[in-house]
């Protein structure tokens, strides 16, 4: 239950993740405990190897926690979770309509409804004059647009971001970071987003999670109260520069 009364999707509470390596055992989680609500946008922010990426596994269920405990407020049904990566990780011998359209192949979805669905994604995301192209024939933006598409393709409950734009330059970062809000207010999803971006952060979320160093403990959050849409020319905003500094300061 969140603090105004509203469901949870996702609650964690007390999440704590151990490793063993060649060097022996280190935490990469401690006790960290938030919710997220039906919808909300929220991003994760913080040092490298402060356990971000290893909570998202945790989340998707690709590991288990040491300790703690992982809930979802759907009932008796299960969560549908997406996962994009840094890397498009597209399939060199598909186009990009096939790429797209792989996971509802997976679910044996009626041709004409998986086809509906990419074709909107596909518009969506701009790339209507490359849906029969290779990904060898894609730009990293491009190839990542794709990744995107095909994440959203499913309808997911939780779409699962880790650093989605590290790779990119920053004009095309930026350009994504606008395609991504697009697509998820048209599709209405929950959305956990790994980002070192603190301007990138504020610009996509309603909330922002900020992590310690290892072992990742949670040491801020922050409310984003900014109007939507959120355009560019908002970071010169007083409003957006002092939640900058908040995040800054609570980061050191």
């Amino acid at each position: 239950m969140t603090d105004n009364g509203t469901p949870s999707f996702l609650e964690v509470s007390h999440l704590e993740m151990s490793f063993t390596g060649a060097e022996g055992a280190f935490e990469a989680l401690h006790d960290i405990s938030f919710d997220l609500k039906p919808q909300e946008f929220l991003c994760l922010l913080g040092p490298s190897g402060s356990g971000k990426s290893t909570l998202l596994r945790l989340i998707a269920g690709l590991i288990k926690p040491s300790n703690g405990e992982i809930r979802f407020g759907c009932g008796e049904s299960i969560p549908t979770i997406s996962l994009v990566f840094q890397q498009a990780n597209l399939m060199p011998w598909r186009t990009v309509m096939q790429n797209i359209l792989l996971p509802l192949e997976l679910r044996d979805v009626p041709r004409d409804e998986a086809m509906a669905r990419a074709t909107e994604l596909i518009q969506l995301v701009g790339l209507e004059d490359f849906a029969q192209a290779w990904p060898s024939e894609l730009s990293g933006g491009m190839a990542q647009r794709v990744a995107i598409a095909r994440a959203f393709i499913s309808q997911p409950d939780l779409l699962l971001l880790d650093e989605p734009f590290g790779a990119l330059d920053a004009l095309t970062r930026e350009r994504m970071g606008a395609e991504l809000l697009k697509l998820w207010q048209n599709q209405k999803t929950a959305v956990i987003m790994v980002t070192h971006s603190i301007p990138e952060a504020l610009l996509l979320s309603d909330r922002v999670v900020v992590f310690s160093p290892r072992p990742g403990e949670i040491v801020k959050e922050v409310n984003v109260a900014l109007p939507r849409p959120r355009q560019e020319e908002i970071r010169y905003t007083t409003g957006f520069q002092n939640l900058e500094r908040e995040l800054r300061q609570a980061i050191k």
